[in-house]
């Protein structure tokens, strides 16, 4: 009886299809409750502090404590999940990290003060970083390695989806709305309620979604010493340092668009009425999360053609050139508040559209019965590093007197991505393009 090939589309299966498609939801969704309270964070830091207005000052300081509170639950959430996805299986560890940032990001909308807000939001950030691990290595699993590529940049293109949704939901709740956007103390509980829908997704994937053919249950528990053995330590550190420089770039503007957004209309009409200055700040949040999600999606993309045509360490360095550039014109040139409001575009293209690498590149770093493991831990020590970007932003902006000073001091993340750059010249980051077998024959040999 002849084997007949099942129909393909861009050569994926309808089933490998459905594996992208449950991971792409989960990285999506992560995205989108992870980054919600950045957008609402105007409305519910006053709120959970107790009083009707504060300056811009201390929201940027609780902005950027309670985002350095997030890598670090993110980071702990990463490692955790990242070993269990080995011992227990990509799906049931996807469904479970799905359940935890769904729950807990719902759970936000009770906070009655904002101690209370960063348990849970801490809690939440557990299941987002777990999320990562798990989903890319299905997804590395499931599909052709040769395909591995398309694959992971498809998947990470969930993550200006995830932001398109929380621009959405925040500007529909907070001014479209206006039933419930003239009660800013509702408003924001209402956001965050959203990060319930994950939950229901969550479930579908438990019924659909069966485990890699090539995944076994670790026999023994994959240590974390063998990411350090001679045959993974280069790739084990090159891993951490371009994760991080990529993810303390993007935390220490991200964190903040939404602020300096917001902090612009001020330039544009200098003395609005209250209901006037609420919606042009929502208005102005919206057209600049907007062009910085359209630039990562279209960023994210172009990460395939290049990788497979350039490789992944050339990749790199254009993506963190392009980085530099981009921060240092948007924030530091004297621009009108309109085109520095657009050129967040080219933030999003170069220092979004990198992550669209991570998804293939980390698991392309270890064999499969190290690779939640060697993906989660490479990606979330990098987050912890990046937890003090945030803290770092936040605790020197708190203490400046005006926009421009603001704007002055995110301008100087430039330099970040400058290293990431200098580490590459000196050969940190292993080449994976055309040697994705290495690896694997290299650690089963070891084993053996």
């Amino acid at each position: 009886m002849s084997h007949v090939k099942p129909p393909q589309i861009l050569g994926f299966t309808r089933y490998q299809w459905l594996v992208i498609f449950a991971a792409w939801l989960g990285w999506g969704f992560d995205v989108f409750d992870a980054l919600l309270f950045n957008f609402v964070s105007r409305l519910c830091i006053p709120s959970l502090l107790g009083v009707e207005k504060v300056d811009a000052q201390t929201s940027i300081y609780w902005t950027g404590t309670l985002t350095g509170l997030l890598l670090i639950g993110w980071a702990t959430g990463g490692i955790l999940f990242g070993k269990i996805t080995d011992k227990i299986g990509r799906t049931r560890t996807l469904m479970l990290t799905m359940l935890t940032y769904a729950l807990a990001t719902a759970a936000c909308a009770f906070s009655v003060n904002i101690w209370m807000l960063a348990i849970f939001r801490f809690i939440s950030s557990l299941g987002i970083g777990g999320e990562w691990a798990a989903g890319a290595a299905l997804v590395a699993e499931s599909v052709p390695e040769k395909k591995r590529v398309h694959a992971g940049a498809l998947l990470y293109t969930a993550a200006p989806a995830g932001l398109f949704l929380a621009t959405f939901v925040t500007d529909l709740f907070t001014r479209q709305l206006t039933g419930i956007a003239s009660n800013p103390d509702l408003s924001w509980r209402v956001v965050f309620l959203t990060g319930l829908i994950p939950a229901s997704v969550a479930l579908a994937i438990r019924w659909k979604v069966r485990e890699p053919e090539g995944w076994k249950p670790a026999v023994e528990q994959p240590r974390i010493r063998e990411l350090f053995t001679p045959q993974l330590r280069a790739r084990t550190i090159g891993g951490i340092c371009l994760a991080a420089s990529a993810l303390i770039t993007w935390w220490s503007c991200n964190a903040f668009i939404p602020l300096i957004c917001s902090f612009l209309v001020h330039d544009v009409v200098p003395q609005p009425g209250a209901a006037e200055l609420a919606l042009l700040k929502a208005s102005f949040v919206t057209k600049g999360t907007t062009a910085f999600n359209i630039g990562g999606l279209l960023g994210t993309l172009l990460t395939i053609p290049i990788a497979l045509h350039v490789g992944r360490r050339p990749m790199f360095i254009g993506y963190f050139l392009a980085s530099a550039a981009a921060i240092w014109c948007t924030f530091h040139l004297g621009l009108a508040p309109e085109t520095r409001l657009y050129s967040i575009f080219f933030i999003g293209l170069s220092v979004f559209g990198i992550f669209g690498s991570f998804t293939f590149y980390l698991p392309e770093l270890f064999p499969t019965r190290l690779r939640g493991t060697g993906s989660g831990f490479t990606y979330n020590v990098a987050r912890y590093l990046t937890a003090f970007g945030p803290f770092l932003v936040a605790d020197i902006a708190s203490h400046t007197t005006s926009s421009d000073q603001i704007l002055g001091v995110v301008s100087w993340v430039a330099i970040v991505p400058l290293v990431g750059v200098l580490l590459l010249l000196l050969g940190i980051g292993v080449e994976t393009r055309g040697a994705a077998q290495e690896v694997q024959v290299q650690t089963e040999k070891l084993a053996a």
